[in-house]
């Protein structure tokens, strides 16, 4: 049989063999949540970082992309402007070939006036003649 004071010895030994793990045991929860904490905070910063990386190339990517619609827009008026003035250009010549075909109409219209004047005046002159030998 044990005897009361190896018992006592015993459970001695026990509670400070607890003790000793307890307090190995907190001494390792304190550390692995120093570490934790430690790589928790190397992690935001790392996820900080990357964030701020995120935004820089979001905005660099939206002023690329702004630059090139605005190039687009130049390009689309310098084209548009292109256009107008080949309309004009050819608005003016339609307009020239109009009115030169105005002017050689009218002259067409006098040189057929002229040749029915000459021609009715000839013919009056005949039938003058005409009746004139007749009566």
């Amino acid at each position: 049989m044990v005897t009361k004071a190896e018992q006592d010895r015993t459970l001695y030994m026990y509670k400070v063999d607890f003790a000793q793990l307890k307090s190995e045991l907190q001494m390792l929860e304190k550390t692995d949540y120093s570490m934790l904490r430690a790589e928790n905070e190397r992690l935001q910063g790392e996820v900080n970082k990357l964030k701020q990386r995120l935004r820089e190339e979001v905005t660099r990517t939206q002023a690329g992309v702004r630059l090139d619609m605005s190039l687009e827009k130049g390009r689309a008026r310098e084209e548009q402007a292109q256009h107008e003035i080949k309309i004009r250009e050819t608005d003016a010549r339609i307009e020239n070939e109009i009115s030169g075909l105005r002017t050689q109409m009218e002259s067409i219209k006098f040189s057929i006036l002229q040749y029915m004047v000459g021609t009715i005046t000839g013919t009056g002159a005949l039938i003058l003649a005409y009746l004139r030998m007749i009566m």
